[in-house]
């Protein structure tokens, strides 16, 4: 996406949560992937039918405040920037937990502040009265953690105090919505057949990667959803960007690449994941919001119709197998072996010997 750095960094960190069922209806985070999961809690990470009946596993983002602690939305300095946020204590970061003498920096970066389309105005401008909660003409304003208070006309951050108010980089008031495609098929020989792990037995799982250029780590392709746009159509557009360098071709070869596009993007996928990220442009005023989904070539066919070409903010791209060792941008990792384990593909060379039978 042309926004590059400044409306497009995803980071997450992973904790350990609790788990609530909750409706449909809940006015709680809902979570589809336990991302905030510490990796190596076997209770959470065991494949049942729980994490994917009917899109349930919701976490909530308000009943265990220090189950939900933000870390990298309280580091500093903030990002492109040497400003230093306020230090927010672990005790400290629940709204609920009173704070009289809290005084969070102010700061939203000159970039945003110059007014560029996808940004708001800042808070009183006479043109800027935002329906916050809600959709505010083609802006989605409303939030994966339900309704968030609005304190003084500002949004505030649904998990807790982040030592830094205003926009930071980002561009909305209150949640920043984007989506992350994660584009799998099985790895295959010289003669098509599935290639299977030595230790697991289980079949590889490849996914396309991309290099990032603002940190140089490997990650999934993602990027913000546009005004009005749905998100089946920001995971297409992300995609072609990223990694097949869309924004570079004539239009005779555009036409060519949307029709394949609309084939591997009609096939099986399902979400691995919806809800508030971890982010370090997060503040008190804006946050990072993501939903990732999974769209699976079972036949490899049509990825082997689309030429790989890094564009946009990726450095490089390729098809990457799917392992415990990878070693991916913020909690990427955490995306692919969820659809590793969704697919029943190959994970962990030491799998739990539990899990046998």
């Amino acid at each position: 996406m042309a926004r590059g750095f400044l409306a497009r960094t995803i980071t997450v960190v992973s904790l350990t949560v609790t788990f609530s069922a909750v409706t449909a209806r809940s006015s709680h985070c809902r979570y589809l992937y336990p991302l905030f999961q510490s990796a190596g809690n076997k209770a959470c990470c065991s494949p049942s039918g729980h994490w994917y009946h009917s899109k349930a596993a919701r976490m909530s983002c308000y009943k265990n405040p220090r189950a939900n602690l933000h870390n990298k939305a309280r580091t500093s300095p903030y990002p492109g920037s040497k400003v230093e946020r306020s230090e927010v204590p672990n005790n400290k970061v629940d709204w609920l937990t009173e704070w009289k003498a809290y005084s969070p920096v102010e700061y939203t970066a000159p970039s945003v502040l110059a007014g560029p389309q996808w940004a708001d105005p800042e808070i009183g401008d006479r043109t800027f009265s935002p329906k916050f909660n809600d959709k505010d003409g083609p802006v989605d304003r409303k939030s994966q953690c339900g309704v968030y208070e609005v304190e003084n006309g500002r949004p505030r951050n649904p998990v807790g105090r982040t030592g830094l108010s205003g926009r930071g980089l980002l561009g909305r008031w209150g949640p920043n919505h984007a989506a992350d495609p994660l584009i799998t098929r099985w790895k295959r020989d010289s003669s098509g057949n599935k290639m299977a792990h030595p230790d697991s037995g289980k079949n590889i799982l490849q996914f396309i990667a991309i290099k990032r250029k603002d940190c140089g780590e490997w990650a999934v392709p993602g990027g913000m959803v546009d005004p009005g746009e749905k998100l089946s159509a920001t995971l297409k557009r992300e995609f072609a960007e990223e990694a097949l360098n869309s924004l570079q071709k004539s239009g005779a070869e555009k036409e060519t690449l949307e029709k394949q596009l609309n084939s591997l993007f009609s096939q099986d996928h399902f979400e691995v994941y919806k809800g508030y990220v971890d982010d370090p442009r997060n503040t008190d005023n804006a946050w990072m919001e993501t939903e990732a989904v999974n769209y699976h070539d079972e036949s490899g066919e049509i990825m082997d119709n689309l030429n790989l070409e890094a564009g946009d903010d990726a450095g490089k791209v390729k098809w990457v197998d799917i392992g415990e060792r990878l070693k991916l941008y913020a909690s990427h990792a955490d995306f692919v072996r969820r659809v590793a384990e969704k697919r029943g593909a190959h994970w962990s060379e030491h799998p739990d010997p539990e899990s046998k039978g």
